[in-house]
């Protein structure tokens, strides 16, 4: 301490047993914060920001990324617990719980005098054992029986624990269709292929699917067709506007008709490419009544809106980037950035096309796209917050679908991996020999903190549950069993479609173990500069 005192007098340094302490106390305190909100039973937090923005969650991810956290050590855990949720979609107050129970179980041997490095060396022989285990615990599906009823029990265990049942239930639906809609063989899933549209109207249960594509805008003409039945898409990167040239140029006239001619000659470029889309539309629609919608990335200026509308062509502009890649997913065909040589492949076609005002906003609807692999979730909900806890909701549900459509495995939820994995811990440990059994010991205990909470905020009682599944795990031909958190008795989490993802736990074995066998091994913690909890002597003074 003296040495590093020498080198930087104004180092404030906290020393070995006082920096485990804080850091096992700092983990605890986090852990105390999000333990009331683990599970389908778990509680709400109200979240008030300083402008006074309301959220009302119990997403880990959300509270951590919400509140200000100023612990060094607590805004570690806090980062990896995100981390995992930004990697697999869900395990952020399970992450936080194990971190924190790690440390806890071994402050009692470091109590006793226990060196850290030993108990670190027996928690990575526990957590190598986990790992293995969890490929052993899982159950695999074939590409053939990832039916709609798996799919579905997938996404209702992963929502009941972020909203209410019958919302879970009725996003589930939701969820599991967008997968389907989005998901193309021998290609990975791109969850940005789903478009997440919120109209701040109706009720949280009026959220629905559309196969198709919500647009955030609708026609600048005020003649255009509102409604169109039976519409070719047309979809297009074409600036439709009069532009200015990118050199500086100077015209001179003589009198007003040489003046009239070069308006002409200036409107004759772009007015060339609309009348060619017009000659293309009265090609491919004939004397029929379809409709034809032009969507276009770039601009249409009002004398081209007027000549579209008179063709009966229903003009929409500056359409998201994204937009286009998806409309071309879900209406088939695809853009095209030139109006030359225009060929009836590159149209996309919808059952209906309509536009939806909603207050002083417009929103076009495009429905009934046949074979798509683009669609939107439309949120509805009576204001700002309930919005945006449906749509963290949707984010970990489509998560951890995907999840299971890609590992093509599930396993046991309810606690039954954790009481599984603390028996084979305890199997394990009588194979090793000398202190790390400490380490594997306390990491089989740390298991327990899942079920643990998924009974007390069930309000349950916690020791008699434990016991129970415990007693029931370890009977002959060791049952895969959790925790029914109505009864506090023991179910079977396959009979009842309860399962989690198996990413999910081999994340939360790795990172959760990771943070706590470092955090375990400072054994200083050295700040240069200012002083913990002191303000300069002179306000006005700068701090060095």
């Amino acid at each position: 301490m003296s040495r590093v005192k020498t080198v930087n007098p104004n180092a404030d340094i906290i020393g070995k047993n006082h920096s485990l302490a804080m850091n096992i106390q700092a983990a605890q305190s986090l852990m105390s914060v999000v333990k009331s909100n683990l599970g389908p039973s778990g509680t709400m937090k109200m979240l008030v920001s300083g402008a006074g923005t309301i959220k009302i969650t119990k997403d880990g991810k959300v509270l951590l990324d919400e509140m200000q956290i100023q612990h060094p050590t607590a805004s570690i855990i806090a980062r990896t617990a995100t981390a995992q949720d930004d990697i697999t979609g869900d395990g952020t107050t399970s992450n936080v719980l194990f971190t924190g129970e790690l440390l806890r179980q071994s402050s009692r041997h470091l109590s006793e005098g226990l060196h850290p490095r030993v108990i670190v060396e027996g928690f990575e022989l526990a957590r190598d054992r986990c790992m293995k285990f969890v490929d052993e615990f899982k159950t695999p599906i074939a590409e053939e029986k990832l039916d709609n009823e798996l799919l579905l029990n997938v996404a209702k265990s992963s929502l009941r624990t972020k909203v209410h049942q019958k919302l879970a239930d009725h996003l589930s639906d939701i969820v599991v269709r967008a997968i389907k809609c989005i998901r193309r063989p021998k290609m990975p899933i791109d969850l940005h292929m789903v478009e997440i549209m919120h109209m701040v109207h109706k009720s949280d249960m009026d959220t629905r699917y559309i196969d198709g594509l919500v647009l955030d805008h609708g026609a600048r003409h005020p003649n255009m067709a509102k409604r169109s039945e039976d519409c070719f898409i047309f979809i297009c990167n074409v600036s439709l506007e009069y532009e200015k040239s990118e050199v500086n140029a100077g015209f001179f006239y003589s009198n007003a008709e040489e003046r009239e001619k070069q308006v002409a000659a200036e409107r004759k470029f772009t007015d060339d490419k609309v009348k060619k889309i017009i000659q293309f539309k009265n090609k491919v629609c004939g004397d029929s009544k379809k409709g034809f919608i032009l969507i276009n990335q770039k601009g249409i200026d009002p004398l081209s809106l007027d000549l579209l509308q008179k063709a009966g062509i229903v003009g929409i502009r500056r359409a998201k980037r994204r937009n286009m890649e998806r409309l071309s997913l879900a209406c088939g065909g695809y853009a095209v950035n030139s109006v030359e040589d225009l060929d009836a492949k590159c149209l996309g076609h919808a059952d209906l096309v309509y536009e939806h005002v909603l207050g002083e906003d417009k929103f076009t609807f495009v429905e009934g796209c046949k074979n798509a692999h683009s669609c939107t979730v439309l949120i509805n909900g009576p204001n700002d917050h309930t919005i945006r806890q449906i749509k963290d909701a949707l984010r970990d549900g489509l998560r951890a679908v995907r999840n299971i459509v890609e590992d093509q495995a599930v396993i046991a939820g309810a606690g039954a991996f954790e009481i599984a994995a603390h028996n084979e811990l305890m199997k394990f440990k009588k194979s090793t020999k000398g202190r790390v059994k400490l380490g594997i010991d306390a990491f089989a205990h740390a298991l327990l903190v899942i079920p643990k909470t998924l009974a007390e905020n069930a309000g349950l009682d916690v020791q008699q549950a434990i016991i129970a599944l415990m007693e029931q795990s370890n009977s002959e031909g060791s049952p895969r069993v959790g925790l029914d958190i109505a009864t506090g008795k023991c179910l079977l989490p396959e009979d009842v479609g309860i399962w989690d993802n198996v990413r999910v736990k081999k994340q939360l074995l790795h990172l959760g173990s990771l943070v706590a066998m470092k955090l375990l091994l400072v054994d200083e913690i050295i700040r240069a500069g200012r002083k913990f909890n002191k303000a300069p002597a002179d306000p006005n003074a700068p701090v060095m």
